[in-house]
């Protein structure tokens, strides 16, 4: 009973701030919309029973969902989003990892500055950083004013308001993270594995990517996870820093929710997203747990 009680309170969280909410944006999903408050009119009536249950299955329509199909919107905004989030991705993985490598190198006692370093950005709100961005990027920005006065530019960049600004707030916002992972997998590697490949002739870079490399898989793999799924649906970033060409399904299910109120498709949107990040992280799981048989 003791086991069974310790493993059943992950599992309730899941079934409390997971599986509940889900059903209820799927409920609302192929619901009707309506002019009233909540503005949507619900199919299924659960105080009927299973004849309610049974009627309800019987007349089941996909026309939201159909209708996300048939608009570009939707598709163009899933693919956008899709792109950025894996270009930001990659860009904060180039820009994570040597410095998760440099701390697992730097001397012990400089190891918790580095770290108090990373994670000293999330002691400041998130949409208050996002603002000062909106300060640094624009013309008459902080960025702009540097590289005029040095001498590299001679009129103001226009950085805010486009893809390249989301991709700096996106990189910047979590970078800690990609890096804090992949440090965790770094600090557990044996130097002594590093000596023995340069003992049997291997370079440092070589030994670095036949060694230092597979053995942070993991790491990166993680901080990947934890850049793409939140930037998939990021909406402040790509409101506060983006222009009217950045196209993001976040900003789209903002729109539908509270500019359109169009709860059913919105709900569809949001369940659409939601599967576009759950199947991937699945069938990764899966993998790693054939690995780990064949390797058994």
């Amino acid at each position: 009973m003791r086991r069974l009680s310790l493993i059943s309170v992950p599992y309730l969280w899941l079934l409390a701030l997971f599986l509940v909410p889900f059903l209820i944006v799927l409920k609302i999903s192929l619901s009707d919309t309506a002019l009233a408050i909540p503005p949507y009119t619900p199919t299924l009536d659960l105080s009927q029973g299973w004849a309610g249950l049974a009627q309800w299955w019987a007349g089941l329509d996909m026309e939201n969902f159909w209708f996300l199909a048939e608009d570009n919107l939707y598709w163009k905004a899933y693919l956008s989003s899709l792109k950025i989030a894996v270009t930001s991705t990659l860009l904060t993985l180039l820009v994570g990892y040597p410095i998760a490598y440099g701390m697992t190198r730097a001397p012990d006692e400089w190891r918790p500055t580095l770290m108090m370093l990373v994670i000293l950005p999330f002691w400041t709100s998130f949409l208050i950083r996002v603002y000062a961005w909106k300060a640094i990027l624009s013309q008459e920005g902080l960025l702009n004013q540097l590289l005029m006065n040095i001498g590299l530019i001679s009129e103001p960049l226009i950085i805010l308001n486009t893809n390249l600004a989301v991709y700096i707030g996106i990189v910047y916002t979590y970078l800690p993270f990609m890096v804090l992972p992949i440090f965790a997998a770094l600090d557990r590697l044996d130097g002594s594995l590093l000596e023995a490949a340069e003992d049997l002739g291997c370079s440092r870079l070589t030994a670095f990517w036949l060694v230092t490399m597979p053995l942070s898989k993991q790491g990166i793999i993680a901080g990947s996870f934890l850049v793409f799924i939140p930037a998939m649906g990021e909406f402040v970033i790509p409101a506060l820093l983006g222009g009217s060409k950045t196209l993001m399904i976040g900003k789209v299910l903002w729109e539908e929710f509270f500019s359109n109120r169009d709860w059913p498709v919105a709900s569809a949107v949001a369940v659409i997203l939601l599967l576009l990040l759950i199947i991937p992280i699945v069938l990764f799981q899966r993998n790693e747990e054939k690995q780990r048989e064949a390797e058994g």
